[in-house]
């Protein structure tokens, strides 16, 4: 189950990739069904907050009418950063699954939201489909870098 849903989150991030942004992406499930979705619009919309995590989470968020989402699980295919960690707490998000680890958090910083993530009951999920997530994110920047 959780390669079938993290197989669309990489699909979301592929989009991404396609309009020159970070490829990550996001999907949000209650009862075994797609509530939303987000990839990254950061360059796009010119905002730092259009993290794919925060776009999913506002999309579930409007169709459920209810800023809580007690009964469902974001897969991402990146760790989330602290303002998404933070946004997914806050949204009482009971599960995350995620395929890569971020090279941006400190380990320090890990085990803070990791102690948050545990503190907030929040099951936690790493390394599904860790290797498509990691060599999407390294095809990016490399392209990146031959085209600087």
């Amino acid at each position: 189950m959780n390669e079938k849903y993290m197989k669309k989150a990489l699909q979301k991030a592929q989009k991404a990739f396609e309009n020159n942004e970070v490829p990550v992406g996001s999907i949000i499930i209650e009862n075994n069904t797609i509530l939303s979705s987000g990839y990254n619009q950061i360059e796009k919309k010119n905002s730092c907050l259009e993290h794919s995590e925060i776009i999913a989470i506002r999309k579930a968020q409007k169709k459920k009418q209810n800023w809580r989402l007690n009964d469902c699980t974001i897969y991402t295919t990146l760790e989330p950063c602290l303002m998404c960690a933070g946004a997914i707490i806050n949204a009482r998000i009971k599960r995350i699954v995620y395929a890569a680890e971020s090279n941006f958090l400190l380990e320090e910083d890990r085990c803070f939201i990791r102690q948050m993530y545990k503190k907030n009951n929040i099951e936690v999920v790493q390394g599904v489909l860790k290797k498509e997530s990691q060599q999407m994110l390294s095809n990016f920047f490399e392209q990146r870098r031959k085209n600087k």
